[in-house]
């Protein structure tokens, strides 16, 4: 029976300083962990999980078999490890710092903005245009609804929807991720100024994507869902939800680098709200600092997802403002790195009052007299 190892970051610190320099930094990020639970799943149970200090974990990690001790060693450093800036034409997005991602769906039946933007090319860029300047990094353009239920569309009609608000976009100066499944429309897209791949099948959809995707040499966001096809939030069910996306997440990224795209461009998204129950997602959001144990930089979408409203009298999607922002700071706190919204002006502010926490937290730190 497979046998595999995790460590989960568990307990959390202010400062390094606060914890006598044990704690490491999650993922670059500006979020300091102190306490890890390693964990070994046997066929899809866990079989044993150990608690140890960020000074003691060598000694767990020591102690395990030789079958583990090489992975779990790895993950060890990716917990720690920092990622280097992404680069979208002229524009450089650091990953030291929480970045915004505005989404801009130009389509009839998106969830929250379904039939907002579409046909209306003047009401998107000027919508677009107030996402960068309230300071959003990057812009999402989307031409096909991911919704569940939601029908496919023909790619040519993609196409037709989302390239005029990429030039425009382009012709701003902005970083532009394309949203989509299909390398036809990844290829329009980035011949018309797009910089990034966000791909909610993973590059699973068509089998051409990877090799598509490898040869541009952009950044791609690769994104669990339990599906295939056109039936993305359909799939078996999960024995260990958080578990469970981690080994898909994984097994993804390591066929995106086989297929010869350069890892440190590779970004993971769990996939928040894709065919997973209202305990999967919240079970997912207070997982999220395992996942930097996969060694590469995180994206959550959770904004407006309906999982809030099952939590708050059912609030229809333009009325869930306070949950995707305790969402978005949830995030903050396990140090994803892309927070992909749509609400952008709130969103900023509220990443800038909890930076200046952070901020404070680094520098206000009172030392015993000798």
């Amino acid at each position: 029976m497979t046998r595999r190892v995790y460590i989960r970051p568990i307990a959390f610190a202010d400062s390094p300083q606060s914890e006598d320099g044990t704690a490491i930094r999650l993922g670059g990020a500006m979020v300091w962990a102190s306490r890890f639970a390693l964990i070994v799943r046997e066929g899809g149970r866990i079989v044993s999980r150990d608690r140890f200090g960020a000074d003691a974990i060598a000694g767990g990690l020591d102690a395990l078999p030789d079958d583990l001790a090489e992975d779990a060693a790895a993950q060890w450093s990716d917990l720690g490890k920092a990622h280097a800036p992404l680069t979208c034409g002229d524009r450089v997005i650091r990953l030291d710092q929480p970045q915004i991602m505005g989404i801009l769906n130009v389509t009839p039946d998106s969830f929250s903005d379904g039939g907002d933007f579409l046909d209306r090319p003047e009401v998107a860029r000027d919508h677009a245009a107030a996402m960068l300047e309230a300071g959003a990094a990057i812009i999402d353009v989307g031409g096909e609804s991911t919704r569940p239920g939601a029908a496919g569309v023909w790619e040519g009609d993609e196409i037709k929807r989302v390239i005029p608000l990429v030039e425009q976009l382009a012709a701003m100066g902005a970083a532009i991720s394309i949203d989509t499944r299909r390398p036809a429309v990844m290829e329009a897209a980035l011949a018309a100024g797009a910089h990034v791949f966000n791909d909610v099948s993973a590059l699973r959809y068509d089998p051409r994507s990877l090799d598509f995707a490898a040869r541009s040499g952009v950044p791609v966001v690769l994104m669990h869902a339990p599906g295939e096809g056109d039936a993305l939030h359909d799939g078996p069910g999960y024995g260990d939800v958080v578990l469970d996306v981690f080994d898909w997440l994984r097994e993804r990224r390591d066929a995106a680098v086989a297929a010869g795209i350069v890892r440190e461009r590779i970004v993971l998204d769990p996939g928040i709200g894709f065919g997973k129950s209202l305990a999967d997602n919240l079970a997912l959001m207070n997982a999220l600092p395992l996942f930097h144990a996969l060694g590469q930089p995180l994206l959550v979408g959770s904004s407006r997802k309906r999982f809030i409203g099952a939590l708050a009298n059912e609030a229809p999607a333009h009325r869930r403002l306070g949950g995707s922002l305790m969402l978005v700071v949830k995030a903050l706190e396990a140090g994803v790195h892309l927070l992909r919204v749509h609400d952008v002006p709130e969103t900023v502010q509220a990443v800038k009052v909890w930076r200046g926490l952070r901020d404070a937290a680094l520098t206000d730190f009172t030392q015993l007299a000798d």
